[in-house]
Formats: C-alpha cells, structure tokens, sequence
C-alpha cells in the first residue's frame, strides 16, 4: 500500500495536499481499501466552513457510511462534483481524481508525515 511523502494525513485516514493556503483533501488508500466500493459520496456546500476534525460529509460503500473529517479549518472552495457521478474514482484513484474537496485552510490541524501515517497504520493492525 503507497503513502505519497509529499501528502499530509490524519488519523481518520484523510490526506491533505497543501499548496500555499489551499488544502486539497480525500481520503487515503488505506481508507479506501477498508470502505470497499465506494457508492455514494456526501459532499459538503461550496462556502461552508468547518473546524480542524468537523465532519464534513459522508461516504457510503457496499459495507458501511462513514463520516469525512477536515484534517484542518478553512472555508469550502471547491468540490469534486466528478464524485456525484462517479464516487468509483474514490477507490480507483484515492490520491489524484478521488479527491474530496479544496479548503481556504483557515487554522491547522494535528496531521501526520507519510513515515508517521505508516507507523500509526501498522500500530492499528496490531
């Protein structure tokens, strides 16, 4: 299972890709992988704002709905509307087109490097 170095991830298994003060934001294979095939994907409205952890929406699969975590605070600036006809890229490309939404980040989050998403994986398998 990859873990791109150059993303940021939460312990709720979202990544972040920060470019200046905009964070594009999905979830991470692993997360992906764990859902299943992903059927439906709950997207928040453009210019809603939410906290560093907020629930921001849903993600149904095959096997479960799961609530999507901001990794940090800023306003909505873009939704991937793809999703609404396609969640599929969600499983096929987590990382590239499965990407979730864009925040105007407005405070930070407690985020993990790659190699520390690796160890907290490795510690949740057990």
């Amino acid at each position: 299972m990859s873990v791109p170095g150059e993303l940021s991830y939460a312990k709720t298994h979202e990544w972040m890709r920060r470019e200046d003060d905009v964070a594009t934001i999905g979830i991470t294979e692993h997360a992906q992988d764990e859902l299943g095939d992903v059927v439906f994907v709950e997207l928040p409205e453009k210019g809603a704002t939410y906290g560093a952890g907020d629930a921001f929406g849903a993600i149904e699969s095959v096997k479960a709905v799961s609530d999507l975590y901001a990794p940090v605070g800023g306003e909505v600036v873009e939704v991937n509307e793809a999703l609404n006809d396609a969640p599929e890229k969600v499983n096929e490309d987590p990382y590239g087109e499965g990407w979730i939404v864009r925040l105007r980040v407005s405070n930070e989050g407690d985020l993990f490097s790659a190699d520390e998403y690796e160890k907290f994986l490795e510690e949740e398998a057990g």
